[in-house]
């Protein structure tokens, strides 16, 4: 499908000749002085994450690729490869682990993800903001240690490492930010 520069939309999802996916991340229309109107544009790789600058006539015709979004839940791991069953038609679906990102240091088993998918390629995954999960392994706090500040490593369910405050323990759920990986509170 086409689409105009002039049509640009942050978030939209290009299929570039010979470059491959790339979402709009920014851009700018252009009108100077002399000389016709340009759009300028601040484009991320879908796949690799790079982002590039790339400036176009105004009114270029550009091609739009069309994003599935699905919502599918996370069964189990098998080898290398995430089992996901969609959550309308329950069809199964192997992913392979790189398809996913950072995505499988966040699911556990029974989680819902939204799947972006080109065709039969997983381009993306959606999670929620942020996930609840339980400190497998953490050193112990020591009593009175409680330097303002200080942290330490914890290993989630998921095998994620995050740092954490002095205070928590093994067996504590954590509410973690999906988007930094970070520790936002106890749960």
């Amino acid at each position: 499908m086409s689409v105009s520069t002039n049509d640009l939309k942050n978030g939209m999802t290009l299929d570039l000749p010979g470059d491959g996916l790339f979402s709009v991340v920014e851009f700018q229309h252009v009108k100077p002085g002399k000389g016709g109107a340009f759009v300028r544009t601040k484009l991320k790789n879908v796949r690799t994450g790079a982002v590039i600058e790339r400036t176009y006539r105004a009114d270029e015709k550009l091609e739009q690729a069309i994003i599935d979004k699905r919502e599918m839940q996370y069964l189990y791991r098998d080898g290398d490869h995430y089992v996901f069953m969609d959550n309308t038609s329950y069809d199964q679906m192997n992913v392979d682990e790189a398809a996913l990102g950072s995505a499988p240091g966040f699911l556990k088993e029974g989680d819902s993800a939204i799947l972006q998918m080109y065709g039969s390629e997983i381009v993306g995954v959606d999670l929620p903001a942020a996930v609840v999960l339980t400190v497998t392994q953490t050193e112990p706090g020591v009593q009175g240690d409680r330097v303002s500040g200080a942290r330490k490593p914890a290993t989630l369910e998921t095998g994620l490492v995050v740092q954490v405050p002095l205070f928590v323990n093994e067996g504590d759920a954590l509410k973690i930010d999906t988007r930094s990986g970070e520790y936002i509170t106890r749960a």
